[in-house]
């Protein structure tokens, strides 16, 4: 008789999951449980806790779910889309493909805070930076942003805080994308800030401006000179920026040699697949007078202990959990994995490479012109570069479509009139012949490819300028050359396939091939974000699953899978709930209650949701005061707007008073936004939804399997109760359903689409036992750590019952008087043992967050304890005296190979202790290709682009 039920080989959750059943078993034992329900009896307060299974579909085994995932793309039409709009279809190189995208060394990684073991990345961001300054021919640029119209969002604000000319209108043109222009306009209101969109060739600057945004090339493909304006625009006191296409730069004068002070744009066409809106690098160039101002992340060269040039993350005192409410932006996720792709993209094909790349497009686009135009057809603009607006005059525009229809071709529709075709680098002169006989309607052309003279230049404003000369993208053409670059650069970096990344907060857990694999599939990367719906079902599936499952397991009535990243979903939920509170006529209710243990993003958010923040003190066990909370309340019950609670807390614990605080709120007429950045200690649990948030964001990149890639990419979803329903954000260009919405807060209606399907699979998977079980999971590893490390590095805060929630805070703030020993010591020291250091003094100086997650073995956290514990020895010797202060092992670390073998060795200690600190380092050692690196030196020396090849020498 044939077995169906599924065998354990067959079981996802038992392979997502670390500790297996004996491990478990052994670690209650340690804690004094006999079951996990009975811990999580004892962690998680009664009255929140969920009293049933999770409405979710049976999981399925990895095979199963692909197969079905399977089924349910190819509902997707994969069309030739020649819409443009800031989107292309293009070649991912294969060997970028297999050895970045699909590499887990490459999207596994954390954000570089830990530079040492980060080189490979940031030299991989630095050739991004290279390539951006280049070709925008502006002095600095960042390592990416999260797409064109958020840049160009960040653009307005930058020129906002910098402009002295007290004006308070941002022109945009209306030639620029429609997304952008509605993004904008969603940044803007909350401001204050008023919108003039105009034509750039008749403004006549009667309102002051303080900044203004133009498309270069046009978004229907026109290229102008934008000199004149530019001039006028500086003589008011304005800032302009360009958002410009980076193809188009290698053909076209760049916007700082026409004046600009910022550019931005999307890096999508150089090699990063459509997907249907994302995950995209964006870029964000300006001048270095601006290089406090700008948003997001800088790498910058700097130096080692041994005084070798070594890559850094730049000006961090702009990060937003510095600067808090008065932080520049509330980005802190890039797109790592994205822009590090469009930069080796560069590196592959080189100056020449991309430059015939473009020449290739633009003669294409030369040739469909002449062609259209010898039957009969106008082409309204005389310059262009790879897109075309092409006046219908008296044919059908249903003819056409009809036409296209039949071709599996999709253009772009300006209005009842006129069409636009953007060309790409996968277009070919059969491409053309098709898109001749759908406007010729018959298959027999009036004319022969030969006959057309397409030797004229369509361009304005040819580039003169170099661009791409450093030896970084004149070296690697070959794949072989490339692939060992790859992975020389890999090498530099600690990943999830090293070891354990025990970040509090961010939640490193496993990200499984098989949710993965799809991400690569044709029918969810090669799709415009604004093909037709009709030829999105299995999208449109995906998102109504996913939207489902996710309202099952916060408890709310509605998602919006827009924001692209948590940063972008905590301002979408206060968006949200600023909107809502104006739909009642209480539009003055602006007050933002934050605790002060809050996530550092959360001040920043609420000031660009135009609110006004008032901190909300915490109690000697990290809880939030309810006392100062209620009297707070009361003092701004009028103006009360929100509350911004993370949950459990950002101290590590499940505060019992949760379900209080949100009744004090909303008795004074406020909603609570809870942030989702701990939602890995409540998956079927207890529900957000029914503790009493109205609103709460998800970081998919945290619980739901999203890789980090390096700092990005990220999805940051929102869910809302019923109430909010009508608020959620909506789109130009695909408009939902609904009356009253907040405008768009990315490019993109779904924001980065194609990672979709990673979280997708995660809860197809697991099912709603085994993502319970991996929250009980993720609660005893955190609890087995500290219980483990208490004695020799204290837990700061604890729960009710003496026990933590998914993670714990240890106070090291002792060892400074004792040993002269900083935070930083044992993070550095950390990496001699093969780990990358939990959170450092965050959210409280001094201390480490450790989060383990379900993922990581009983065997990797005995690891990583003994790793602390042996630290604390090698502190105590520093204590005794038998180690000097100064000279010591974890002042010294991280131990790189050149220094235990360069030179005489003078150290109070051997060579041994430094190298090879335990067992597990012999077996297999990752050896850190810099010292310990100057970040002060780094900052005085400010430089973000790549150095001349002797620096290294």
């Amino acid at each position: 008789m044939l077995n169906h039920k599924s065998s354990q080989s067959d079981n996802f959750a038992r392979r997502h999951i670390g500790p297996n059943s004996d491990d478990i078993q052994q670690m209650l034992a340690v804690l004094g449980f006999n079951s996990l329900d009975s811990l999580i009896d004892k962690t998680v307060p009664q009255a929140i806790r969920l009293q049933k299974t999770l409405n979710l579909p049976p999981a399925q085994s990895e095979y199963a779910a692909l197969a079905k995932l399977k089924q349910i793309a190819t509902k997707n039409q994969v069309w030739r889309s020649y819409i443009g709009m800031g989107y292309y279809d293009c070649v991912t190189p294969p060997v970028i493909q297999r050895n970045i995208l699909e590499n887990p060394g490459w999207y596994t990684a954390y954000t570089p805070y830990q530079p040492e073991i980060a080189q490979g990345r940031l030299e991989a961001l630095l050739n991004f930076q290279t390539m951006i300054i280049d070709l925008t021919g502006l002095e600095i640029a960042n390592a990416s942003l999260l797409d064109e119209a958020t840049a160009a969002a960040e653009a307005m604000s930058l020129s906002y805080g910098v402009c002295k000319n007290q004006a308070n209108a941002y022109f945009v043109s209306d030639d620029c994308h429609p997304q952008t222009i509605d993004v904008l306009q969603t940044r803007a209101k909350p401001l204050g800030i008023k919108i003039i969109i105009g034509d750039h060739q008749t403004y006549d600057f009667a309102e002051p401006i303080f900044g203004a945004v133009l498309q270069y090339p046009a978004s229907d493909g026109t290229i102008y000179d934008y000199r004149a304006f530019i001039e006028k625009a500086h003589a008011e006191g304005a800032l302009v920026t360009v958002a410009a296409d980076p193809l188009s730069l290698t053909l076209l004068t760049p916007p700082g040699e026409l004046g600009a002070d910022i550019a931005v744009g999307s890096t999508q066409r150089f090699g990063i697949p459509l997907g249907f809106g994302g995950p995209h690098a964006a870029y964000f160039a300006t001048k270095e007078q601006y290089k406090r101002q700008v948003p997001g992340r800088i790498v910058g060269v700097s130096k080692d202990s041994q005084g070798n040039p070594a890559l850094r993350l730049a000006l961090q005192t702009r990060e937003q959990h510095i600067r808090r409410d008065k932080a520049t932006s509330n980005i802190c996720t890039a797109q790592v994995l994205l822009a590090v792709m469009a930069g080796m993209y560069a590196v592959y094909h080189g100056a020449d490479g991309i430059r015939n790349i473009a020449d290739n497009v633009h003669q294409l686009t030369v040739t469909l012109a002449t062609g259209l135009q010898r039957l009969g057809y106008q082409i309204s603009s005389e310059h262009f570069f790879d897109t075309l607006r092409v006046e219908l005059g008296t044919q059908s525009i249903k003819t056409i479509l009809e036409g296209c229809q039949g071709r599996n071709i999709n253009l772009r529709v300006f209005d009842g009139t006129s069409v636009g075709i953007s060309l790409d680098e996968t277009t070919t002169v059969e491409d053309l012949i098709d898109l001749w006989q759908v406007f010729a309607g018959k298959e027999n052309l009036p004319f022969s490819l030969e006959e057309l003279n397409t030797s004229v230049s369509h361009l304005l404003l040819p580039r003169t300028s170099d661009y791409l000369t450093h030896p970084v993208f004149n070296r690697y053409h070959s794949e072989t050359e490339l692939l060992r670059y790859l992975h020389q650069l890999e090498t530099k970096d600690l990943s999830l396939t090293t070891s354990m990344i025990p970040l509090g907060s961010c939640t490193m857990k496993l990200n499984a091939t098989a949710e993965m694999i799809p991400v690569t599939w044709a029918e969810f990367g090669k799709i415009h974000p604004f093909a037709p719906v009709s030829q999105t079902r299995g999208y449109q599936i995906l998102f109504q699953q996913l939207e489902r499952w996710l309202a099952e397991i916060t408890g709310f009535a509605g998602i919006s899978l827009q924001p692209n990243a948590g940063s972008q979903g905590e301002y979408a939920g206060l968006l949200v709930i600023r909107d809502y509170h104006e739909s009642r006529g209480e539009g003055h209710r602006n007050i933002c209650l934050i605790p002060e243990s809050a996530h550092g993003t959360n001040p920043a958010s609420a000031v660009m949701c135009g609110m006004k923040v008032v901190a909300v003190a915490c109690d000697q066990l990290g809880n939030i005061d309810l006392d100062d909370l209620q009297a707070k309340a009361a003092k701004h019950s009028d103006q009360l707007a929100a509350l911004m609670v993370t949950y459990p807390s950002t101290h590590g614990v499940f505060e019992e008073a949760i379900q209080e605080v949100c009744a004090v709120v909303h008795g004074h007429g406020g909603q609570v936004y809870m942030d989702g950045a701990n939602m890995n200690a409540q998956v079927g649990i207890c529900r957000p939804g029914d503790i009493g948030a109205d609103v709460c964001h998800l970081n998919l990149h945290k619980t739901f399997c999203i890789p980090h890639g390096g700092g990005g990419p990220g999805m940051g979803p929102i869910g809302v109760a019923a109430h909010l329903v009508p608020f959620l954000p909506g789109h130009c260009v695909v408009p939902n359903a609904g009356d009253v919405q907040v405008g768009a807060v990315a490019a993109a209606p779904w924001g980065s689409a194609s990672i979709l399907v990673i979280s997708w699979m995660y809860i197809a998977m697991m099912g709603a036992e085994g993502l319970t079980h991996a929250t009980q999971v993720a609660i005893l590893n955190a609890n087995y750590i500290a219980h483990r490390l208490d004695s020799d590095y204290p837990v700061l805060y604890k729960g009710k019952n003496n026990l933590v929630a998914h993670e714990c805070i240890l106070d090291l703030r002792s060892l400074k008087k004792s040993a002269s020993i900083e935070v930083d010591d044992i993070a550095k020291r950390l990496i001699d043992y093969g780990f990358h250091a939990p959170t450092v003094s965050w959210p409280v100086a001094g201390t480490v967050m450790v989060e383990p997650t379900e993922s990581e073995s009983k065997q990797e956290l005995d690891r990583f304890c003994e790793a602390l514990i042996a630290i604390r020895g090698e502190i105590s010797e520093i204590e005794s005296g038998k180690m000097d202060v100064e000279d010591n092992l974890l002042k010294n670390a991280p131990h790189t190979a050149e220094s235990l073998i360069a030179g005489e060795w003078t150290h109070g200690y051997s060579r041994e202790q430094a190298a090879y600190p335990a067992p597990w380092t012999r077996e297999h050692k990752f050896w850190p290709s810099v010292g310990r690196i100057d970040a002060a030196f780094g900052d005085r020396n400010f430089v973000c682009s790549c150095l001349p090849m002797d620096a290294y020498q």
